[in-house]
């Protein structure tokens, strides 16, 4: 997935929680916020905290969608060191409790 494709597919699906998302869906949703977040809070910390804010609902989507991707449930999201380990492991090549894979996205 691109990262115009992801940033798109993060805000397509805001709020929902179900389903997977690819590693590349993830991080490169992930690199996105983290810039936006990092130039509006150059320009102070009432732009860095609406930023945060605005970023928060689908970070957690695509991040929920991320675990489910490599078969653990959304949960894990709360502990930091495992949520990193799930999220650098490659996915589930076939279908899991989740859903399908999510679909290759042509170039």
């Amino acid at each position: 997935m691109s990262f115009v494709d992801a940033i798109k597919s993060g805000f397509r699906n805001y709020a929902n929680f179900k389903g997977r998302a690819g590693r590349s869906e993830y991080w490169w949703f992930f690199l996105f916020s983290l810039i936006v977040q990092s130039a509006a809070s150059g320009f102070g910390s009432a732009f860095g905290n609406l930023a945060s804010i605005a970023f928060l609902l689908p970070s957690i989507a695509v991040g929920v969608r991320r675990m489910h991707d490599t078969g653990h449930r959304g949960w894990w999201m709360l502990f930091p060191i495992v949520n990193i380990v799930f999220a650098a492991t490659k996915s589930d090549p076939a279908a899991n409790r989740f859903g399908p894979p999510p679909p290759p996205k042509v170039l």
